[in-house]
Order: C-alpha cells, then structure tokens, then sequence
C-alpha cells in the first residue's frame, strides 16, 4: 500500500508574489506502482499526475493544497489504498502591494505636518 505522501515546493521566494512560478511535486516513500496521484485545493480536486504546475500565480491560487496518492494492491485490483499528504498553505501576495503600504505611510506621514501648518498659519491669520 501506498504510504507516506509527502508534497515538494518547488524554489519558493517568501512570500509568494502575483506573477512567480509554483510547481509542487507529490511523492510516496512507499508503494507499489501503479501510483495516481490526486491534488486538492481546498478539499477540491483540481488536477491529477505527481506534479502540480501553477505557473505564474495570482492571488485566486491562495489556499491549502494536499497530494493524495492511491495505488491497488491484488490481481483484481479490488483493495485500494489512500495516502493524503499533509497541508501545504500557499498565500499569494498582490505584486507590488507592500511597496504601496510603504509609499502611502510616507505620503501620509509627510502630508500631516504639512497640513498641520496650514491650520496654524490660518487660524493666526484669522486672529490678527
């Protein structure tokens, strides 16, 4: 019987950005061939083969993944077995949305004294 499904990022930058490449690859430690394997995003199946090719991802790919990989075991090919790998989270980031944190935080920061300053400088003008 199949046993010990494990899942293999690919080289993953951290985070994982709009527009970078993921692939995942499915294997058992052990198991006689004939192995399917099965992956599931969410607990939904969203394609079958060892490797899991997303290419470049969007922000849509976010979600839990997991590999189940099967294999029958008689000549009738009646007794199935089942090994689920365990939950890999993959969180997509919007590309460029930490450098849009940063610029409104300074534009913020220096839109304050500015304004600030108006307010000082008209309220004496109104009082002379």
């Amino acid at each position: 019987p199949v046993a010990n499904a494990t899942i293999t990022p690919g080289p993953l930058s951290h985070p994982v950005r709009a527009g970078d490449p993921v692939t995942l690859r499915c294997s058992v430690q052990v198991g006689s061939a004939p192995v399917t394997f099965t992956w599931l995003r969410d607990g939904r199946e969203v394609a079958r083969g060892p490797l899991l090719e997303l290419g470049d991802v969007s922000v849509e790919h976010s979600g839990t993944y997991q590999c189940a990989a099967t294999n029958q075991l008689g000549q009738d090919g009646h007794r199935g077995f089942r090994a689920l790998s365990a939950e890999l989270a993959l969180t997509v980031t919007p590309r460029g949305h930490a450098g849009t944190a940063v610029a409104a935080g300074i534009v913020g920061s220096l839109l304050f004294p500015v304004l600030l300053l108006g307010a000082i400088g008209g309220w004496r003008r109104w009082h002379r």
